[in-house]
């Protein structure tokens, strides 16, 4: 471990796990972890964060921590989503270099050494991007494909196909994220965002190996829409273009009949296309509408300055305290 990364902070090493619901996968979890971390770095922290979980997690937890004096745990009043359990893990985190980690073990805790390395050779931001989708269903690959595609092409942030939260971080990226004050966060646009020497390093994604997921498909379409809606002005252009483009159709569609009525001498029968025209125009409208909703709910939220967390209590064997966000 490089001496001029770790001279100025308490440890080398921290790894921040948000958990929710992870009871069944705790205990496995620390199995595999803690002989990782004993053997990649000398001295570290582990930081959990429970986001308002009401399984045994929190009991879990605490059980662990009087058998490893490393691990911290910050429980939040109640659930506030993993962005912000991730950002309440990134505020208290201390160390030189910090890893961001799910509970669930489908981000290999063996692959941290590896990232150290990288780190080492100068590297900012290592992360972990899948070698292959193919444990998926077709409808998750699919959707998961589109909306990298989409992301990058709307968004001036390129996110790295097929990359999670997964990663390690040095400190300079962490004070850069501990300064944007932002409350809808997405949080793999903003890692992207910050910059820095990134790379990837290819893994397996192995499956859960217990616990359900807290990611069911409607909850990931919401995810992706708050990551485009962040990250992008381009819907808000979109809708201006769509409605020249329809009220252009709709002026020579006016002429047409206008034309037609001098040239042929009769009327058109127009209810039809009447109702036809008001049910598509009141469609694009209303879409519109609720794409502006979309953005105007985000400023909405900015404007309150509500804390993005409330940590109700964090537990160490040290009873290290840190000022909440």
């Amino acid at each position: 471990m490089s001496k001029t990364k770790t001279t100025q902070h308490s440890v080398e090493l921290s790894v921040v796990i948000p958990l929710r619901n992870e009871g069944p996968m705790v205990d496995a979890l620390f199995a595999r972890l803690m002989p990782v971390l004993d053997g990649a770095a000398t001295a570290f922290e582990i930081v959990c964060v429970n986001d308002g979980s009401d399984d045994d997690t929190q009991d879990r937890l605490l059980a662990l921590q009087g058998q490893h004096p490393a691990v911290r745990i910050l429980e939040l009043s109640r659930g506030f989503g993993k962005e912000a359990a991730l950002t309440a893990g990134i505020d208290h985190a201390s160390g030189a270099a910090v890893v961001v980690m799910d509970a669930d073990l489908q981000d290999p805790p063996e692959l941290i050494p590896e990232f150290l390395a990288k780190w080492n050779e100068g590297y900012e931001v290592v992360y972990g991007a899948r070698r292959s989708r193919d444990q998926d269903s077709w409808l998750k690959r699919t959707t998961a494909k589109a909306f990298y595609a989409l992301f990058n092409k709307l968004s001036d942030t390129k996110l790295p196909p097929d990359a999670g939260d997964f990663r390690l971080m040095d400190r300079a990226v962490i004070n850069a994220l501990m300064a944007l004050p932002e409350h809808s966060r997405f949080m793999k646009g903003i890692f992207a965002w910050v910059g820095f020497k990134q790379i990837g390093v290819p893994f397996d994604r192995p499956e859960r190996e217990a616990g359900e997921s807290q990611w069911p498909y409607f909850k990931l379409f919401r995810f992706a829409l708050d990551g485009l809606f962040s990250f992008s002005t381009v819907p808000l252009r979109l809708w201006t273009w769509i409605g020249t483009g329809t009220a252009s159709v709709a002026l020579l569609y006016a002429l047409y009949l206008v034309l037609r009525v001098f040239v042929s001498g009769r009327d058109v029968p127009g209810y039809a296309s009447l109702m036809v025209a008001i049910l598509f125009f009141g469609g694009v409208q209303l879409i519109s509408i609720g794409v502006l909703g979309e953005y105007i709910g985000r400023i909405f939220r900015e404007t309150k300055s509500r804390p993005l967390y409330i940590v109700k209590q964090t537990y160490s064997l040290d009873d290290l305290k840190r000022p909440q966000k």
